[in-house]
């Protein structure tokens, strides 16, 4: 049951039959109902819930707000709803507030609910497929993998709370340019081992992991492929270096609590022959042409129609500036695009509806394009959703840090997973919009109190089990608190925490439709607000037992709450701290 919810319904019921009721008995003019709006006011002083069903009839009804409040309020029935009183303000608003019996149902929703408070059916099944990180292989796992690892994780948890079928994948690009480059890196390194005047490829990858890789095969097996041919040199030395990279992403993540329902390899894609499928279906939909010995896609073509569908003007599109893209290579060979779209291509063949996409803000170009592919081979682009994610920097001590204090070089997520604990990572990497830039503060992170929001949060709950403990070992134990108990609640620091708690199945809902985490990290340390702001004015036992018992049953339902998230998010909730 949602408390919340039911509220909604009866007001919106109540208000449709006093309009019914003025319009009979002729206060307003026979005319349609208008749409109206109920919502929360910004200040609760106003009221719980407020409509401005006056003023969305001012133009129906022929008459002023105030007149068409009046007639609504002279013939509103509130009786057997969860409200007890409401009072016209402005210009007609209504303003509604609560009867205890809400703030007792609430209670009684968390305590019956328990673990499932705050799920809901509002996905109805639907495949979801998020898929975040898919960090290149041929090297380390940086930063914005970090914070788009903790963002992909949480926002699929978010998903399934919300009642969708949510699907974690990973894809490693384990085929194309990014391997050959990798490749002829890796024998440029090997070979420096063994011989003099050796040149590195100008665009070569530099990083110390490739020598490092280098290092461990020549230790393995000597200067063996020394004299090999270079085509054999090369899948050696990448057959022996890939896997120990990926076996490396996948014990991050496992470090990082991420268990993905699927690592998905490029390479599948070029091997079951998807990659020129999709190739021969855009040509056989004209989209495609020849030029200069490499086959091109008519990007500029079809999204200009895709912008066009959107209301946007020819001056606007013309600005933008597009161009068509190559999809096999002079070499014969198909650009990672083209491998994309057969991936995204998978993924719908899946049965997945809905596809998400955590990129780096760097890939903003992307976006138009694939969702403009996805049209062209004959699926839903606006069934594509990419989350941008901006760049994240670690500060300490005010200043950016660059490198890490145990190895010296580029920080990268196993670095970082050693320095901080996982869950604070995890936390902290959900603290800020994915669309905005974040510093990741390495002192707090670090730090056991309250300036980190994790720990904050986590004490909250500690504190509520040792409000529990103490309480149980002078013989008061909680029990079942009857509605006339929990209505003795009537403390305006009670009932700001109630109403925050009656919103908890909303506010995951709301996190899954904008596809955004972060809404519920903000709830969850608000919540341990309120309950510390709840804790310092209302002493739990305060010598009235059915007070007492009334505001037990307050503090397990707030003790729920925090589980419920820090659990739905993958992070530890001590009852001690």
């Amino acid at each position: 049951m949602n408390t919340l919810n039911t509220a909604k319904t009866q007001l919106k019921e109540a208000l449709e039959n006093a309009f019914k009721s003025a319009i009979k008995n002729g206060e307003l003019i026979d005319a349609q109902i208008p749409q109206f709006i109920i919502e929360e006011p910004a200040d609760r002083k106003n009221g719980d819930l407020a409509t401005n069903a006056a003023m969305a009839g001012a133009r129906v009804f022929r008459t002023a707000p105030v007149k068409i409040a009046q007639a609504i309020t002279n013939n509103l029935e509130l009786e057997g709803t969860y409200f007890e009183k409401f009072e016209i303000a402005g210009p007609g608003f209504i303003n509604f507030f609560y009867s205890g019996d809400f703030y007792a149902s609430v209670l009684n929703d968390v305590l019956s609910e328990k673990e499932s408070y705050g799920s809901s059916d509002f996905g109805k099944g639907e495949k979801v497929m998020v898929e975040f990180v898919s960090a290149n292989p041929t090297g380390p796992m940086h930063m914005g993998n970090a914070r788009g690892g903790a963002l992909g994780d949480c926002l699929a948890a978010v998903l399934d709370r919300a009642g969708y079928d949510a699907y974690r994948e990973f894809y490693v690009n384990d085929a194309g340019n990014q391997i050959e480059k990798f490749a002829s890196s890796l024998e440029a390194r090997y070979l420096q081992l063994y011989k003099d005047g050796i040149e590195f490829p100008e665009d070569g990858y530099q990083g110390a992991d490739i020598t490092d890789l280098a290092k461990e095969y020549a230790d393995e097996f000597g200067d063996k492929l020394v004299d090999a041919s270079e085509a054999d040199r090369k899948k050696a030395l990448v057959d022996f270096a890939l896997p120990k990279n990926i076996a490396k992403m996948q014990s991050d993540m496992a470090k990082y609590k991420i268990h993905y329902d699927n690592w998905f390899f490029e390479s599948v894609l070029h091997n079951s022959g998807e990659v020129k499928a999709v190739v021969d279906l855009l040509t056989e939909k004209g989209l495609t042409y020849e030029k200069e010995g490499a086959i091109w896609y008519k990007n500029k073509e079809v999204c200009t129609e895709l912008l066009l569908k959107e209301g946007k003007t020819q001056d606007y599109i013309d600005k933008l500036e597009l161009k068509d893209d190559v999809l096999i290579r002079q070499n014969g060979n198909p650009t990672y695009f083209t491998a994309d779209i057969a991936y995204h291509k998978n993924k719908f063949d899946r049965g997945f509806k809905t596809l998400i996409d955590i990129w780096g803000a760097d890939h903003h170009g992307h976006v138009m394009r694939m969702k403009g592919a996805m049209n062209a081979i004959g699926y839903d682009g606006d069934s594509l959703i990419v989350v941008l994610m901006q760049l994240v920097k670690l500060v300490s001590g005010g200043q950016v840090v660059k490198m890490s204090k145990r190895t010296g070089k580029a920080i990268q997520l196993g670095d970082l997973l050693e320095e901080v604990p996982v869950d604070s990572a995890r936390f902290l990497f959900n603290t800020r919009e994915a669309n905005t830039q974040m510093d990741f503060d390495l002192d707090i992170a670090v730090q056991q109190d309250n300036q980190n929001p994790v720990y904050y949060v986590q004490y909250a709950h500690a504190r509520i089990c040792s409000i529990l403990k103490n309480l149980k070992a002078e013989g008061i134990n909680p029990r079942e608190a009857s509605a006339e108990e929990l209505r003795l609640l009537t403390q305006p620091e009670e009932l700001e925490l109630i109403n925050h708690i009656a919103e908890f199945s909303d506010e995951i809902i709301s996190a899954a439709k904008e596809y955004d985490p972060t809404r519920i990290t903000r709830y969850v340390t608000k919540t341990a607000t309120l309950f510390h702001k709840f804790y310092n004015a209302c002493r739990v036992k305060c010598g009235d037992d059915s007070l007492t018992q009334a505001r037990l049953s307050l503090c397990l339902a707030v003790k729920t709450v925090i589980k419920n998230v820090l659990l739905m998010f993958n992070i530890d909730c001590p009852e001690s701290m």
